[in-house]
């Protein structure tokens, strides 16, 4: 366990996307070192018979563990949980733990999975401890949540413009004034690692 969730204060990167998303993860996931000091859980608008299949491919090409989520799942660093599709993936704290649950409320944004809810969970489960990223998608999918990291002391980094192939999603967090940092596709990855030292106190390389 990271040194911040050892103070009780967990660091936990949230991550959500759509149109575009596979290939951008696809890139990220490569570059995020095997001692990353945070659990990262990602949304991708996906049907729920491909995200299963999409982990294992995310999994083949990354140095952390990745994974389809389950109901009841440790969310633990190293690991990459994936929402599957048509529920939604939300970050609760249970005897002092951090759980992944799996959910089938009503849609958001039209989608189930959403990011806003995996974003607005994270929050009220760790706080000033929630570093989001919002990668190339149409809607706004994740501008709330973005809004409600923000609020609590967090950091929210968007792909930028030029690298997106729709910029709806990571264009509503900018256009709000929720975006912390904007990077393109091939410096999301280094903006992340940095954002995750700052807040734990420890610099890794993989």
């Amino acid at each position: 366990m990271v040194a911040a969730a050892r103070r009780g204060k967990p660091v936990v990167v949230v991550i959500g996307c759509s149109t575009g998303g596979p290939e951008a993860l696809t890139r990220i996931m490569p570059l995020l070192p095997s001692t990353l000091e945070a659990p990262v859980l990602v949304v991708q608008h996906m049907t729920a018979d491909l995200t299963g299949m999409f982990a294992r491919r995310l999994n083949q090409v990354s140095s952390l563990e990745v994974v389809e989520a389950e109901d009841g799942d440790d969310v633990v660093p190293g690991q990459v949980l994936v929402a599957p599709g048509g529920r939604h993936l939300e970050l609760r704290r249970e005897q002092g733990e951090l759980v992944a649950r799996l959910t089938t409320g009503l849609p958001e944004n039209y989608v189930r999975p959403a990011a806003d809810v995996l974003f607005r969970t994270a929050v009220k489960a760790c706080g000033a401890g929630v570093l989001a990223c919002v990668l190339t998608g149409i809607g706004r999918d994740g501008a709330d949540g973005a809004a409600a990291v923000r609020a609590a002391g967090g950091e929210v980094l968007a792909q930028d413009k030029e690298t997106s192939r729709a910029w709806g999603m990571p264009g509503s967090v900018v256009r709000e004034g929720n975006a912390n940092r904007v990077a393109p596709l091939d410096g999301i990855a280094r903006e992340l690692v940095q954002m995750i030292a700052q807040r734990t106190g420890v610099a890794r390389s993989g």
